[in-house]
């Protein structure tokens, strides 16, 4: 299960603010999904795809074999498999999955992404230092037609790879999602770091709020997020 936040910042502040929304958020998700994180049609809809995307990347790209390829300089097949696994879910606009594609085509392109995602995972620096430093990243690979930097991309490969630490980003849903919960999210349309925080303590608090439904991970905190914005579940 996720740690469960223990600050008494604005994060607390806002959870207290946020009650009723919070406990309205819940409801809606219980009538869809009654037996919560446990119940079989949440697990079919929304959870076993992601899980089965994660088990991917352990197979392809854990750690140790991220880092064996790296330094065959692989970086190509890196970004193919990284891609791959992504085209098999849902997650991205077929635009972005495109633009994705393009960016990585070349030797050049690939090279950056390899060693731009392998920092923000494993890097040395602070969570905000490589969340910059992979942004930027992902706004510098070659571009064709459709931009590459949107939210969507720059966070659904750390969310894949590591989904007991970070966060998937759909801005819509998000912003509706948080509205709808009384959190004050810091939505940037330019991906910077504050937002990324500012998510990040959405899910903590979102996390806190539903421990006795016991949310595995992220994986299950985003969906819960994604069921309060998306208009599948209006």
């Amino acid at each position: 299960m996720l740690k469960q936040s223990t600050e008494t910042g604005s994060g607390s502040r806002a959870t207290r603010a946020a009650s009723t929304g919070a406990q309205r958020c819940r409801r809606k998700f219980l009538r869809v999904f009654p037996d919560g994180f446990s119940d079989e049609t949440y697990i079919a809809w929304e959870r076993e795809y992601k899980v089965l995307a994660h088990r991917r990347w352990q197979t392809s790209l854990a750690r140790p074999l991220y880092e064996a390829l790296l330094e065959k300089r692989e970086w190509t097949q890196i970004a193919r498999a990284a891609v791959a696994i992504e085209s098999r879910t849902n997650l991205l606009f077929s635009f972005e999955k495109m633009a994705l594609r393009d960016a990585v085509a070349d030797v050049q392109g690939a090279r950056a992404f390899a060693e731009g995602l392998h920092q923000f995972l494993y890097g040395s620096a602070s969570l905000p230092e490589r969340f910059d430093a992979w942004r930027d990243t992902v706004a510098t690979l070659p571009r064709r037609q459709t931009r590459v930097l949107t939210w969507p991309v720059l966070t659904v490969f750390p969310f894949i790879a590591e989904p007991r630490t970070h966060m998937y980003l759909k801005p819509l849903v998000t912003k509706r999602a948080a509205e709808r919960y009384g959190f004050e999210f810091e939505y940037s349309s330019k991906p910077q770091w504050s937002t990324y925080a500012s998510l990040l303590e959405f899910a903590r608090i979102v996390s806190r709020d539903v421990r006795d439904l016991r949310p595995r991970d992220q994986i299950d905190i985003q969906s819960f997020i994604w069921v309060q914005g998306s208009d599948e579940y209006a």
